[in-house]
Order: C-alpha cells, then sequence, then structure tokens
C-alpha cells in the first residue's frame, strides 16, 4: 500500500468511525449545492420574487455559520458529538423531504436556515473528530473529508437536473416573453445578488408547473443512510439508551482511536475507557472565556488568527468565483454565450473535487505546510495569469480549471498544518472554519457589490487582491510557527501552550 503499516492499522481500527464521518460530509455536500440551480422552481413554487427568493441564499449561508460557532459544544462526550451528527444528517434528510411542502418563502427560508445549522454543525463537529483520532495522521483523512464534500456538492445538480423547468414554471399572459432568458437567469443567480436581472420581469401569478419536486425527494432517499450510519455507530459504541442494559460510561471524544490497545489487537473502541475527555477544541464562544488565555503566549493566537484569515480569503475565494464567473464570462470582452459559459461553475467544482481525489495519496507523502504553500502561490500565480491573458476565453476554461485544483485542498492541509502547530489542543479546528465560513459569505456579498460599480472586470481584481492577502497571512503564519513554544516538560499543565503528547501507541493524552 502506499502509506505505511501504521497508519493502515489506525485506519482499520476506527474504520467504521472514520467511513461515517466522511459520510455525514457527504450529506453536507449534497445539501451545499442544490439550492442554486433549484432557486428559479423553487420561486415558482412559492410564487415570489427573484429579490425575496434570494433571501433563502441568505438564510442558509448566515446558520451555516452560526452551526460552525456551535458545534463545538457537542465536543464534551463522543456521545453529544455521534447524537449532534445523527440529529444534523436525519434534519438534511428531512429538509429535503419538507422542502416541496413549502409554499411560502418565509417557511422556506426558515427550513433552510435549518439546513444551515445542521451543515454548520457537520462541519465542525466531523473535522475536529478526525483530527482527534488521527492527530499528526489526519491530513490524509481530512484530505479524503473534504473530497466527500465535493462529490456530494457535483451530484446534487446532477440529480436536480432533469427536473428543472425549462421554461418560466409560472404560466401566464407574459410567460414566452421571459422563458429564453430563463437559463441566463438561473446561471445568474447567486446569494443575495439579483440586482443585474431586475431588468426581468418574472409572473408572480398564475398556474404553478415545476417538478423539481421529484428531485428534492431523491436526494432525502439518497442521503437517509448516513442518518443510519451514525446511528450504528452510536450502538457499536453502547450509546443509545434504549439499547445499553449495563452501565457503561460515555467515552471520550478521543477514545474512539481506541490506541490505548496495543496496535497489532483490532478490538472496539468501547472496550476503552477514560473518563476525562481532552481539553480544547470548545465552541467559539467557548475558546474566547478568559480562563482559556491564562498562561497563552502571543503566537498562541497568532496562530489562530493568521489560520483563519488564510481560509477567510481562500474560501472566500471559492464561493465568490464559483457565483460571479458565470456573470464575468457573459459580459464584455469576453462575451461567452451562455451556454458554454454555464460550463464554467461545473468545470470549477469539478476540478475542486478531482483536486481533493489527487490530494488523498498526495498529502501522504507531502507535509501539510508545503501543499498550502503551493496552493496559495498557485492561486496567485492563476489569477494573475487570468488579468494578463484576460481577453482569451480559452484561458478562461483553462483557468477555472487551475484555480479549483489550487483552492482544492487548502482547506484540510492548512487545517492538518494549524491543529499540528497547536499540539492538537487549541481551537483551531473551530476558529479556522469558522472563519472560512465568514469567508465565504462575506466576500462574496463585497464582490457582488464591487462588479456591480465597478464593472465584471473588478471580478479578476479582487480575486487577485484576496490571493495577494492569503499568500500574505500565510507568510505571517510561518512566522508565528517559527516564534511558537517547542514541546517542553516545563510548561505549566494549566497553559494553552503546553502540548499533547502522545503515547507510543497514539493515545491522545493530557
Amino acid at each position: 500500500m502506499w502509506w505505511d503499516e501504521r497508519v493502515s492499522a489506525r485506519f482499520r481500527r476506527n474504520l467504521q468511525p472514520t467511513l461515517t464521518y466522511w459520510s455525514v460530509f457527504f450529506s453536507f455536500g449534497l445539501c451545499i449545492a442544490f439550492l442554486g440551480p433549484t432557486l428559479l422552481d423553487l420561486r415558482c413554487q412559492t410564487q415570489s420574487s427573484l429579490s425575496q427568493i434570494t433571501w433563502v441564499f441568505f438564510s442558509q449561508q448566515f446558520c451555516l455559520l452560526l452551526g460552525s460557532c456551535l458545534g463545538g459544544v457537542f465536543k464534551r462526550t463522543l456521545a453529544q458529538s455521534l447524537f449532534a451528527l445523527f440529529a444534523s444528517s436525519l434534519a438534511i434528510s428531512l429538509v429535503f423531504a419538507i422542502i416541496p411542502l413549502c409554499h411560502n418563502v418565509v417557511v422556506l427560508a426558515v427550513v433552510m436556515a435549518v439546513a444551515g445549522l445542521a451543515m454548520g454543525c457537520i462541519d465542525t463537529i466531523s473535522n475536529m473528530q478526525l483530527v482527534k483520532i488521527y492527530q499528526k495522521d489526519s491530513a490524509i483523512f481530512l484530505q479524503a473529508l473534504h473530497f466527500f464534500v465535493g462529490f456530494g456538492a457535483l451530484l446534487s445538480p446532477l440529480i436536480a437536473d432533469p427536473f428543472l423547468s425549462d421554461t418560466n414554471c409560472i404560466l401566464s399572459n407574459g410567460t414566452a416573453n421571459t422563458s429564453s432568458n430563463l437559463p441566463h437567469i438561473r446561471k445568474s443567480l447567486v446569494p443575495h445578488h439579483p440586482g443585474n436581472l431586475s431588468r426581468y420581469d418574472l409572473p408572480m401569478k398564475g398556474m404553478v408547473v415545476t417538478r423539481v419536486s421529484y428531485a428534492f425527494w431523491i436526494m432525502a432517499l439518497i442521503n437517509l443512510p448516513v442518518p443510519i450510519a451514525v446511528f450504528f455507530l452510536l450502538y457499536k459504541e453502547r450509546m443509545v439508551p434504549c439499547f445499553n442494559r449495563s452501565s457503561h460510561p460515555l467515552l471520550s471524544a478521543d477514545e474512539l482511536a481506541m490506541e490505548a490497545r496495543p496496535a497489532d489487537k483490532d478490538e472496539p473502541s468501547s472496550a476503552v475507557q477514560r473518563p476525562q475527555a481532552a481539553r480544547g477544541h470548545d465552541d467559539l464562544f467557548s475558546c474566547c472565556q478568559s480562563k482559556n488565555f491564562r498562561g497563552a503566549s502571543y503566537t498562541y493566537f497568532a496562530v489562530h488568527i493568521t489560520g483563519a484569515l488564510v481560509l477567510f480569503m481562500t474560501d472566500g475565494i471559492v464561493g465568490e468565483y464559483s457565483g460571479f464567473i458565470y456573470s464575468y464570462a457573459v459580459e464584455e470582452p469576453l462575451s461567452v454565450v451562455h451556454k458554454v459559459a454555464g460550463y464554467l461553475p461545473s468545470l470549477f467544482w469539478g476540478f475542486i473535487t478531482l483536486g481533493r481525489l489527487i490530494s488523498i495519496p498526495v498529502s501522504y507523502r507531502m507535509k501539510p505546510a508545503t501543499m498550502v504553500f503551493i496552493n496559495v502561490v498557485g492561486v496567485l500565480v492563476t489569477f494573475l495569469l487570468l488579468l494578463i491573458f484576460s481577453s482569451s476565453v480559452v484561458f478562461l476554461f483553462v483557468g477555472t480549471a487551475g484555480l479549483g485544483l489550487f483552492l482544492s485542498s487548502t482547506f484540510p492541509s492548512m487545517l492538518a498544518f494549524t491543529e499540528d502547530i497547536l499540539q492538537y489542543k487549541g481551537c483551531a479546528t473551530t476558529v479556522l472554519v469558522t472563519g472560512a465560513g465568514i469567508g465565504e459569505m462575506v466576500l462574496q456579498l463585497l464582490v457582488g457589490s464591487i462588479i456591480h460599480e465597478q464593472g465584471s472586470y473588478s471580478f479578476l481584481v479582487c480575486g487577485m487582491i484576496f490571493g495577494g492577502l492569503a499568500f500574505t497571512f500565510y507568510a505571517f503564519l510561518l512566522f508565528f510557527h517559527r516564534m511558537y513554544p517547542k514541546p517542553s516538560s516545563d510548561l505549566d499543565a494549566t497553559s494553552p501552550d503546553k502540548p499533547a503528547v502522545t503515547d507510543d501507541n497514539g493515545l491522545y493524552q493530557r
């Protein structure tokens, strides 16, 4: 095998929980990508305007960010984490099933807010649990985790596509005037930026004819095995009350790794019991409590902040590029025909998914710090070339593919690198997930406003600036990494700078 026997044995011992966390992240991807292509059909279903329906985007994104901040609340025991994942993945299936019944835009926004909270919890908890299980070996498993979110994000639009309306799905006297523009409107809809589509007068009253409900019910069925898988993991760990006849103390979040046993014994993780859970990895608000800062050096905060800022920029680039690349391509000077330009977002997400697949074996041979450096430099160079060849349609497609590859592994590599710097005991996972979520929401809103005021060329200029800032913040992170205290037995036990140590079998201890 292309990885060594130690990592392979560790993976085998944690096969079920690892596969479960990967499947839960598939739910995340399935839910994050369906809204864009189906939004016009949902507009018809709720008989709302374009400006009203785009608030559904905002409700999902805002609650996703809120769920990411609060996800660490459920880390205190493994039972809490697994129950939160079970509730979140089940909620996503229920959301898919309920969406066809939402005939009011406010109700739809509330349902999507629930989906956003579930997605935020999944994002934080799944990353956190894999880091706790594998620690210094977590990079490869985080790359695989984020491949599954890309796979889900590719699958849901493909499921929805056969059921999308080819003509306006509200039949009225004015339908014929707007039907030919429907594909352009669909691809131009981005979160909370319907201003450039205000010239299209879509009917709000009339007979609703849409088959998009079938797509959501299919996605609900596809996602249903995920909460079942989480339930089986709960059952295996004897955490389901009605099936637990013996007095079995809840495992700590770290004990899922089963590393207290010798490496050659593949026994269930429930056999390992340890009363005290590892500290750190709290929710964002717990991380900000003053007691967690006692004795911390300035580099402790600097590593958290600079790591979050790198992901603020790179995940923000993912959001703004996928949201506005179509609108940029169809405007002058490129003036790409609508049908051809429609392939650009799919190409971008396709190469993000491909890059995450490639990064799984690469991350075993290459350090996370090196991968992040290649990613941020690649993003910066790609945007520079896109600016230089801004009149070339061919290079726009090449650059879009390259940008997807470079951005694909940035988040999992940065998470593995930052957690390693902090010796797996800071609030890195929560802070980084939150920073990435804020960046994706804020930069998309910012770029949309700038494009509206300054024109389409500013789209690439913004990307170049964000890429330059990501590189700058990463340089600062490397500087603070060198300054961060190295593991030492002399550090105070209560200090946040005290390193987490592992025994010979990889058990996470304090």
